[in-house]
């Protein structure tokens, strides 16, 4: 499956079940992270234009051809 990392235009080829935040270390992209758990909220992204996911908690979905993960920085955070 191809995973596009927007907004660094980035794209790279990943396994069903993969981490996402390991697909992201290896393609150079950095998605900032807080209690790697998913309760702190820090490593939210933006999939495929609408859903929100914590990426610390999530992996590459069986089924698919591509996937589009938006970086949704919060510059407070």
């Amino acid at each position: 499956m191809k995973i596009h990392f927007l907004p660094d235009d980035i794209t790279v080829e990943a396994k069903a079940g993969e981490p996402l935040l390991d697909v992201a270390e290896r393609a150079g992209v950095c998605i900032p992270t807080g209690c790697l758990m998913g309760s702190c909220h820090a490593c939210e992204v933006e999939v495929d234009g609408g859903n929100i996911i914590c990426a610390c908690i999530a992996g590459v979905p069986r089924g698919r051809e591509q996937m589009t993960v938006n970086l949704n920085f919060d510059p407070t955070w």
